[in-house]
């Protein structure tokens, strides 16, 4: 399957040399709350609640953010090493020239969030739930993403290289310019609507099949 045209790499986070350590009793992701080039480590926002919560050229590492609920908030300019979003509930949430690396999002909940110019680098998202969601100039590199949803989303400028989508779905999704890079495809959902993707390497042939079981083809 090979169509769209060439996919550019996501522009990095503008972070200054310097940031201030994060003092939590200024710096809590709270509503309506803004905070900039602050350095978060170690720290914890397990089931915290917030809306409206915006953090400007920020560094995140080893930041705890389990079970937490976020609507309506914004990221941008940032860092996050090794974080864990587990079971996160994130609902109109913005990441904007953002690095994720090795950091666990499996469960989570991105509904109606929007990506633009966000790497994913390492790290897992398995049932990771992008549903409705808007991304732009974002690459996932080495992500387990087994069984993650990105139903009825919009991918533009979007790449996936070296990670496992085994079961991931993309039924009604809008792609445009989407390419997989030595990923594994293993049934997959919605494969009909990858219309237009570039698929390298052995996901091919496993596109192939889940395309061929979506229309009702038995091999025998």
């Amino acid at each position: 399957m090979r169509q769209g045209g060439p996919v550019k790499n996501p522009a990095a986070p503008r972070l200054p040399s310097r940031l201030e350590p994060a003092e939590l009793w200024r710096d809590a992701l709270e509503d309506d709350a803004t905070v900039k080039r602050v350095a978060y480590t170690g720290c914890s926002f397990a089931g915290v609640h917030a809306e409206a919560f915006e953090a400007e050229a920020c560094r995140f590492e080893g930041v705890r953010f389990t079970g937490a609920a976020v609507r309506q908030s914004q990221i941008s300019d940032s860092v996050l090493g090794t974080c864990d979003f587990a079971e996160l509930k994130a609902h109109d949430v913005s990441l904007i020239r953002c690095t994720v690396s090795g950091s666990r999002i499996t469960g989570s909940s991105w509904n109606a969030s929007a990506f633009r110019d966000v790497r994913f680098e390492g790290g897992k998202a398995d049932h990771a739930l992008f549903r409705e969601c808007t991304f732009r100039g974002v690459a996932f590199e080495d992500v387990t993403m087994r069984g993650a949803d990105f139903q009825r989303s919009q991918m533009h400028n979007v790449r996936f290289v070296n990670c496992d989508l085994t079961g991931a779905q993309f039924a009604h999704l809008v792609p445009g310019s989407v390419r997989f890079e030595n990923c594994t495809l293993t049934d997959v959902g919605g494969a009909a609507s990858l219309r237009g993707a570039v698929v390298q390497g052995p996901g091919s042939m496993e596109l192939a099949l889940s395309l061929a079981r979506e229309a009702g083809i038995v091999f025998e």
